[in-house]
């Protein structure tokens, strides 16, 4: 049997391709498999800052990688050096995945919470539905349906809602779509489909998060439509988050969509200047950094993703000025965030490289194979790698949901072809030529 210290050695192999560079080598590098003992696997790292990071960020991605390697589920903890941790990380083993009829407060992350979620007019509509339901549950808005791309906040409210309902005494399940999902194949196997089902029957609040992985899933989802009736039938509040709306979900079937859209349809939106600026003192006061509020409009401005982006801009921030002692400046900004916010210029380099081959992004972005489209799509992976530092399951996500062995078959081949292909290298430097000639860009050291 291997130890502790060679699966975790396989995970980090695992994790270097699906975490940024800059992630890696802050959070993840310098890291040991400890123990594994029973169901419990623990990783020992530096200290509590990049143990809370880590449990908080990407416990997820740790635990779905070390499963993929170990075949078995275990729960993660992240342990300082030298001091044994005595207690489960926010999400690690909750009773039942998260899903128990009858769950506790403590169950649901203790951060997102009406109080802290921070209101704008890119989610008010958002906020005050999911106020009315938590306080309202089955009265108004059932189904409540919020959709969004990642990071907007919609998890942060069905905890809020998870949180303020538990606390007024109701039976509250939450459970990912990928988490419901395991969970009844787990029941179909073990024939405990009743059981299964018995979790949800008696539950006033329901809460489903990222219903787009039940897609293609036919036997879950036909499950799901049968406790979603039952629910509603029993006037049971439902909410469920998705990254699209119910109908551009393709292959969902029309009843299924039929249900979705019987209540509430919202959609949040990316944060403003002012949201974004609004949700970085808060996160800066919650983080106890005072010392930065002066600089958090120019953070504001270069990070102009999703709000889990602001975030981890933030936090990379203060834990490489923890690290390496020095002090927050503008500078540091500039120099910091320079490779982990650069929307635009991937929109911009995206923008380049169809003009130059004269091909359509919507090519570029579908699984069409001509030589021209082929060549153009990666010579943009590899210009995205190599200039903006994306991992590869980042470069899948903006190439049309692409999975990371495609992006690093791509990035390989043309890095092996600049080697014997002159034209090659001519075309990419004419392409960063033409990048770099758009107003706003700035060059990087790599550009030079």
């Amino acid at each position: 049997m291997e130890s502790a210290k060679e699966v975790w050695e396989k995970a980090l192999g695992e994790l270097q391709i699906q975490v940024s560079k800059a992630n890696y080598n802050t959070w993840l590098a310098n890291s040991q498999g400890m123990n594994c003992d029973d169901n419990i696997f623990v990783v020992s790292v530096p200290n509590a800052f990049v143990a809370e990071w880590l449990s908080q960020r990407l416990y997820p991605l740790v635990r779905k990688t070390l499963a993929n390697i170990t075949g078995k589920d275990f729960d993660i903890r992240f342990a300082v050096q030298g001091v044994t941790p005595d207690r489960p990380l926010a999400y690690a083993s909750q009773p039942d995945g998260g899903t128990s009829s009858r769950a506790k407060q403590n169950q649901f992350n203790p951060k997102y919470t009406f109080d802290n979620f921070v209101v704008g007019h890119c989610n008010r509509l958002a906020y005050a539905a999911a106020v009315e339901v938590a306080e309202n549950p089955a009265c108004t808005y059932n189904p409540l349906f919020l959709h969004s791309d990642t990071g907007q906040g919609k998890t942060h409210l069905l905890h809020a809602i998870a949180h303020t309902t538990a606390g007024a005494g109701l039976r509250v399940a939450y459970t990912s779509a990928e988490q419901f999902t395991n969970e009844f194949v787990t029941a179909v196997r073990k024939k405990q489909v009743e059981d299964f089902r018995s979790k949800f029957r008696d539950v006033d609040i329901f809460l489903l998060d990222d219903i787009q992985f039940l897609v293609n899933k036919k036997q879950t989802l036909q499950y799901f439509v049968h406790i979603f009736n039952e629910l509603y039938s029993n006037n049971h509040q439902i909410v469920i988050s998705c990254d699209c709306s119910p109908k551009e979900i393709a292959s969902l079937s029309n009843k299924l969509r039929s249900l979705l859209e019987w209540g509430l349809i919202i959609e949040m939106q990316a944060p403003d200047m002012e949201t974004r600026l609004a949700i970085l003192r808060a996160k800066a006061e919650a983080m106890m950094s005072p010392e930065l509020d002066g600089l958090l409009p120019i953070i504001a401005e270069k990070t102009e993703g999703d709000i889990r982006q602001l975030e981890g801009a933030l936090v990379y921030l203060i834990a490489q000025a923890k690290l390496s002692g020095t002090n927050i400046t503008q500078q540091t900004i500039n120099n910091l965030l320079t490779d982990t916010t650069n929307n635009k210029d991937i929109k911009l380099l995206l923008q380049v490289v169809t003009e130059y081959f004269n091909v359509s992004l919507e090519n570029i972005l579908s699984k069409k194979r001509d030589r021209k489209t082929t060549l153009a799509r990666q010579i943009a992976m590899y210009l995205i790698r190599e200039d903006h530092n994306y991992s590869f399951t980042e470069i899948g996500k903006e190439l049309g949901g692409r999975n990371h062995a495609t992006i690093l078959h791509g990035c390989e081949k043309i890095t092996s072809e600049l080697n014997i292909q002159s034209h090659l290298n001519n075309q990419i430097s004419e392409i960063r030529e033409k990048i770099s000639s758009h107003k706003g860009y700035r060059k990087t050291p790599e550009d030079v």
